[in-house]
């Protein structure tokens, strides 16, 4: 018998399907849950495409002018959503939930009960109680966001060009609870104070936030 270490050829449009597939499945179970979706810009590529004739963002991004009253959890219209395009998965945050982002060293540091994910880049996701700010010693870091009110983050499963989002705590494994946001804060300005998060390259503000002006 003679083996072989090539993948199978799959045609282009069932792997299109496929992951139409995968994501409205992912986005109809965050709805059933109580979490609002909006539909990004599919990846193409190494760049997102949202539709919009003329539209310059090559990055994940929303795929609606008006993503955030857009979003929903009606099944109708996610299943309509997912229907032709393999959109990103976006989350609406700053109403059911906010999302702490930091980077890995500070990331890895923390324990905590609520859903966590990471990007293929590294940085970690909290998912927490809303409307809470940053803390100041956090607020003061370039490289540690906030997203509440008119932000949003991909979800898992979606696929950005440094890699998959994926899940280190699920929402099911959390019971879809949130913890308190000042407490996982607590936790990222202790990881904060010390010598390895000091040191650690810092990320521009500017750029990690750059994909929400869309």
């Amino acid at each position: 018998m003679q083996w072989t270490s090539r993948q199978p050829f799959v045609p282009p449009a069932l792997l299109d399907r496929l992951d139409r597939v995968r994501l409205r499945r992912a986005a109809l179970r965050y709805a059933a849950h109580g979490w609002d979706v909006t539909p990004g810009a599919y990846l193409a590529g190494d760049r997102f495409h949202c539709g919009r004739p003329g539209c310059p963002i090559t990055g994940c991004h929303p795929a609606l002018d008006s993503w955030a009253e857009s979003a929903t959890g009606d099944p109708v219209r996610i299943a309509g959503w997912w229907r032709r395009r393999a959109h990103t998965v976006l989350l609406p945050t700053g109403v059911g939930f906010d999302v702490l982002e930091v980077p890995a060293v500070l990331g890895r540091e923390v324990s905590t009960s609520g859903p966590v994910a990471v990007t293929g880049a590294g940085r970690w996701m909290f998912f927490v109680s809303p409307g809470r700010p940053l803390r100041p010693e956090l607020e003061r870091r370039l490289d540690v966001l906030r997203h509440g009110r008119g932000s949003w983050i991909p979800a898992p499963p979606n696929r950005l060009p440094d890699g998959p989002v994926r899940w280190t705590v699920p929402p099911e494994q959390a019971g879809w609870r949130l913890p308190d946001s000042e407490r996982v804060q607590a936790q990222l300005a202790e990881a904060a104070g010390t010598g390895l998060a000091r040191t650690h390259p810092l990320v521009p503000r500017q750029l990690s936030t750059s994909r929400r002006a869309a």
